[in-house]
Protein backbone atom coordinates (compact mmCIF):
# COMPACT_ATOMS: atom_id res chain seq x y z
CA UNK A 1 0.00 0.00 0.00
CA UNK A 2 1.40 3.39 -1.21
CA UNK A 3 1.66 6.43 1.55
CA UNK A 4 0.92 8.88 -1.23
CA UNK A 5 -2.55 10.97 -1.17
CA UNK A 6 -2.55 10.47 -4.93
CA UNK A 7 -0.95 9.00 -7.67
CA UNK A 8 1.94 11.51 -9.05
CA UNK A 9 4.27 11.53 -12.22
CA UNK A 10 7.67 12.38 -12.30
CA UNK A 11 7.11 14.80 -14.43
CA UNK A 12 4.75 17.16 -12.52
CA UNK A 13 7.38 16.84 -9.35
CA UNK A 14 10.37 18.25 -11.60
CA UNK A 15 7.79 20.55 -13.20
CA UNK A 16 6.83 21.96 -9.65
CA UNK A 17 10.27 22.91 -9.38
CA UNK A 18 10.61 25.00 -12.43
CA UNK A 19 12.28 28.36 -11.70
CA UNK A 20 13.06 27.67 -7.86
CA UNK A 21 16.38 26.60 -6.12
CA UNK A 22 15.98 22.96 -7.12
CA UNK A 23 16.16 23.97 -10.56
CA UNK A 24 19.12 26.41 -10.05
CA UNK A 25 20.71 23.23 -8.38
CA UNK A 26 19.96 20.66 -11.10
CA UNK A 27 17.82 18.81 -8.73
CA UNK A 28 15.42 15.94 -10.69
CA UNK A 29 12.95 13.80 -9.27
CA UNK A 30 14.09 10.22 -10.59
CA UNK A 31 11.94 7.36 -8.80
CA UNK A 32 8.33 7.31 -6.62
CA UNK A 33 8.35 4.37 -4.46
CA UNK A 34 5.40 2.89 -2.02
CA UNK A 35 6.73 4.62 1.01
CA UNK A 36 10.27 6.63 -0.86
CA UNK A 37 10.92 10.13 -3.06
CA UNK A 38 14.48 9.56 -4.59
CA UNK A 39 16.06 12.70 -6.23
CA UNK A 40 19.50 13.84 -7.88
CA UNK A 41 21.88 16.29 -7.91
CA UNK A 42 24.72 16.98 -10.01
CA UNK A 43 27.79 18.04 -8.02
CA UNK A 44 29.26 20.51 -10.02
CA UNK A 45 30.58 24.55 -9.39
CA UNK A 46 27.28 25.57 -8.20
CA UNK A 47 27.21 23.13 -4.83
CA UNK A 48 31.20 23.14 -4.20
CA UNK A 49 32.59 25.24 -1.29
CA UNK A 50 36.05 26.89 -2.26
CA UNK A 51 37.89 24.61 -1.50
CA UNK A 52 36.60 22.13 -4.57
CA UNK A 53 33.95 19.42 -2.31
CA UNK A 54 30.51 19.43 -2.08
CA UNK A 55 28.78 22.28 0.32
CA UNK A 56 27.40 21.18 3.48
CA UNK A 57 24.41 23.64 2.52
CA UNK A 58 23.99 21.75 -1.01
CA UNK A 59 23.57 18.55 0.79
CA UNK A 60 20.71 20.44 2.95
CA UNK A 61 18.90 21.70 -0.27
CA UNK A 62 18.76 18.42 -1.68
CA UNK A 63 17.49 16.52 1.43
CA UNK A 64 14.82 19.53 2.03
CA UNK A 65 13.74 19.51 -1.33
CA UNK A 66 13.10 15.51 -1.76
CA UNK A 67 11.69 15.49 2.06
CA UNK A 68 9.25 18.41 1.50
CA UNK A 69 7.98 17.19 -1.76
CA UNK A 70 7.41 14.12 -0.13
CA UNK A 71 5.48 15.54 2.86
CA UNK A 72 3.23 17.57 0.59
CA UNK A 73 2.60 14.28 -1.48
CA UNK A 74 1.27 12.43 1.51
CA UNK A 75 -1.66 15.55 2.28
CA UNK A 76 -4.27 16.73 0.40
CA UNK A 77 -3.25 20.04 -1.05
CA UNK A 78 -5.81 21.38 -1.55
CA UNK A 79 -6.43 21.46 2.56
CA UNK A 80 -3.52 21.26 3.67
CA UNK A 81 0.41 21.38 2.74
CA UNK A 82 3.60 21.45 4.42
CA UNK A 83 6.43 23.29 5.53
CA UNK A 84 10.37 22.55 7.00
CA UNK A 85 10.13 22.96 10.33
CA UNK A 86 13.54 21.66 11.86
CA UNK A 87 16.62 20.31 9.59
CA UNK A 88 19.42 18.13 10.33
CA UNK A 89 22.33 16.76 8.49
CA UNK A 90 25.69 14.80 8.94
CA UNK A 91 28.47 15.04 6.15
CA UNK A 92 29.67 11.39 6.41
CA UNK A 93 31.94 11.29 2.89
CA UNK A 94 33.08 14.27 0.71
CA UNK A 95 32.47 14.60 -2.79
CA UNK A 96 33.88 16.38 -5.64
CA UNK A 97 32.30 15.39 -8.48
CA UNK A 98 29.63 13.16 -10.27
CA UNK A 99 25.81 12.99 -8.73
CA UNK A 100 24.68 12.33 -5.79
CA UNK A 101 21.41 10.31 -4.91
CA UNK A 102 18.22 11.42 -1.93
CA UNK A 103 16.06 8.73 -1.01
CA UNK A 104 13.25 9.96 1.98
CA UNK A 105 11.35 8.08 4.11
CA UNK A 106 8.95 8.42 6.53
CA UNK A 107 10.10 7.88 10.34
CA UNK A 108 6.34 9.38 11.62
CA UNK A 109 3.67 11.34 9.35
CA UNK A 110 1.10 12.69 12.02
CA UNK A 111 -1.80 15.07 11.88
CA UNK A 112 0.21 18.48 12.89
CA UNK A 113 3.84 17.00 12.29
CA UNK A 114 5.96 14.78 9.76
CA UNK A 115 9.72 13.19 10.18
CA UNK A 116 11.70 12.55 7.47
CA UNK A 117 14.62 10.68 6.50
CA UNK A 118 17.14 11.35 3.92
CA UNK A 119 20.24 9.34 2.90
CA UNK A 120 22.01 11.08 0.06
CA UNK A 121 24.80 8.36 -1.42
CA UNK A 122 27.31 8.79 -4.26
CA UNK A 123 27.46 7.20 -7.63
CA UNK A 124 29.41 4.08 -5.60
CA UNK A 125 26.22 3.99 -3.60
CA UNK A 126 28.56 5.10 -0.65
CA UNK A 127 26.12 7.10 1.98
CA UNK A 128 27.72 10.50 1.88
CA UNK A 129 24.67 12.40 3.88
CA UNK A 130 22.13 11.66 6.61
CA UNK A 131 19.90 14.03 7.53
CA UNK A 132 16.61 14.15 9.18
CA UNK A 133 13.52 16.89 8.52
CA UNK A 134 10.40 17.21 10.48
CA UNK A 135 7.69 19.24 8.64
CA UNK A 136 4.77 20.80 9.76
CA UNK A 137 1.43 20.21 8.52
CA UNK A 138 -0.14 23.60 8.22
CA UNK A 139 -4.52 24.23 7.08
CA UNK A 140 -5.35 26.05 4.00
Amino acid sequence: MSIWFRSFSLEELNLRGKNTLSDFMGIEFIEIGKNTLTATMPVNERARQPIGILHGGANVVLAETVASTAANMVVDISKQYCVGLEINANHIRSIREGTIKAVTTPIHLGRSTQIWEIKIFDEAKKITCISRMTASVLTR
